[in-house]
């Protein structure tokens, strides 16, 4: 079997990503040399050598993540945290500022790319620094059932936040995804969204943003309230394998952000991304390809990437 080697191009750049001042860096896939003296294939950022015994991955369903794919949606939902923490009046004790909780730029775009979801993101928070006070309770929350009563409703109110936001008409869709989107669908491909953020919320953006005919055409459709443990814990990925009866190994995850790419790749799926302002500076190197944003992306390009990638048999 001849050997084929695949590298980012430029090859210095295979495992780097570009900064945040370089947004449009977009590495491409280059199939530079094959030679019969091996049996073996090589697939850069993810290196996989495999015998002649090994069969290419057939694209048979499209998964996409919500938040930082469909829309950039980072500094939404840190108005949102914020939004909420000044309507409750939330402090922490560790806390050096005199006003309620605000959640800083630079502090949000570390923090939303280490701990998933929005509840979990709080829990945290509040273990690190102190439980706060606030108008829900007026002493800190010393029992689990209050401390998980406190975060229910700040996670609620904030979700209604959101909500009003992403109605005002004035947030769309990343470039490049509904054009794909359709692109599946008219191949006769499976679609579905997998994301880590309240269910509530997730419908409403996919029905604003995508449209309700897309949305409800949707094959499987699941978010954090559908498993037990979020991103990136692989459960949200292979349970939408379950439920489109397709083998993981012939599923494609777009995701934004290392936390996608660990669920997907936990779950024994391929992955592409399509990075943010705060992903950018991530280690993709697990990803199949890297992209600014999918506007020259077509579904033949993620066909033909995917059938790059070989499994051992």
């Amino acid at each position: 079997m001849a050997s084929i080697t695949i590298l980012l191009s430029p090859p210095n750049l295979q495992y780097s990503l570009p900064s945040r001042n370089s947004l449009f860096f977009s590495p491409t896939i280059t199939r530079l040399r094959n030679s019969s003296s091996s049996s073996s294939y090589s697939l850069t950022p993810k290196s996989l050598a495999v015998s002649a015994s090994s069969s290419s991955r057939a694209l048979e369903a499209l998964i996409f993540d919500c938040d930082g794919v469909i829309l950039e949606s980072e500094h939404l939902h840190r108005q949102a945290y914020n939004d909420a923490f000044s309507h409750f009046n939330v402090r922490c004790p560790s806390s050096t500022s005199d006003g309620p909780l605000n959640w800083s730029l630079e502090f949000y775009d570390v923090f939303q790319n280490q701990v998933g979801g929005g509840k979990p993101k709080m829990r945290w928070y509040f273990k690190e620094h102190g439980w706060p006070t606030s108008t829900i309770f007026q002493n800190p929350p010393e029992d689990d059932s209050d401390r998980a009563k406190l975060i229910d409703t700040l996670q609620d109110w904030k979700t209604e936040r959101y909500k009003q936001i992403i109605k005002s008409g004035t947030v769309k869709p990343r470039p490049g995804v509904l054009r794909l989107m359709d692109e599946a669908r008219a191949a006769g491909k499976k679609l579905a969204v997998c994301s880590a953020a309240t269910k509530s919320s997730v419908i409403m953006c996919l029905e604003n943003l995508i449209g309700l005919d897309r949305f409800n055409g949707l094959d499987c459709f699941l978010a954090g309230d559908d498993v037990k443990v979020k991103k990136p814990d692989p459960s949200i990925y292979i349970t939408a394998a379950e439920k489109l009866g397709v083998s993981e190994s012939n599923c494609l995850v777009v995701e934004d952000s290392v936390i996608g790419l660990q669920a997907a790749t936990g779950a024994g799926m391929s992955c592409v991304i399509t990075y943010t302002s705060s992903t950018a500076d991530q280690d993709f190197k697990e990803a199949i390809a890297i992209y600014p944003d999918l506007s020259d992306v077509r579904f033949n390009d993620l066909v033909s990437l995917l059938q790059d990638v070989v499994v051992a048999k």
